[in-house]
């Protein structure tokens, strides 16, 4: 029985977005966001500037197509280790290092800062992509706090918090610096909790 074309067509669009992502990505660590351009796109990519097109009509829609991607993956991965943990402040932990190794290459590429370059609406619409890590952040301290494993807290300030100090650091690539920089992170969280 012959595929059906609905899936081959969106088959193809998955594995369409997915190459203009990664070539994005490269792009996005070593240029940054304002100096890419559809056609640098499509060049990095090996497609042409109409496919580029074809599926993202701009940057910034690109931007959060690329976005929406990473989190979805990031999250489904983050999902699969948090339901092995048997405890609440194992959750946390593998919260901090999931978080600290996390692709984020479009906050701190090299150039002008992402938001200074993006519309208010598209802001608004990364922010809300960003959000939805802090929300299982919010529900595994709340776990942690009803096991009695850290002292009630108010977790919307923890969770700003955490994020503040996971977020926007310049992480070793290199061992052993990288693994000792995860530990002295994931302890320095535990202690600021209270775990």
């Amino acid at each position: 029985m012959p595929k059906n074309p609905g899936s081959h067509r969106a088959e193809h669009r998955r594995k369409m977005h997915a190459m203009l992502f990664e070539a994005f990505s490269r792009l996005m660590e070593t240029k940054g966001f304002d100096a890419i351009n559809m056609a640098t796109l499509a060049a990095e990519a090996g497609i042409s500037r109409a496919s580029v097109y074809y599926y993202f009509p701009d940057k910034e829609k690109l931007l959060l197509g690329y976005v929406e991607y990473e989190m979805g993956n990031y999250l489904d991965r983050l999902t699969r280790k948090l339901d092995e943990a048997q405890t609440p402040v194992e959750k946390l932990r593998i919260y901090v290092r999931e978080q600290l190794g996390a692709k984020r290459g479009y906050l701190m590429s090299p150039g002008a800062p992402l938001r200074e370059l993006i519309s208010r609406e598209t802001a608004l619409a990364l922010r809300q992509h960003v959000e939805a890590t802090g929300n299982v952040l919010r529900r595994i301290l709340a776990e942690c706090v009803e096991a009695g494993a850290i002292p009630g807290q108010d977790l919307d300030v923890t969770v700003q918090l955490i994020h503040g100090a996971l977020s926007g650091r310049r992480i070793p690539r290199e061992e052993p610096e990288r693994t000792a920089f995860f530990t002295a992170t994931e302890r320095f969280i535990l202690r600021s909790v209270g775990a």
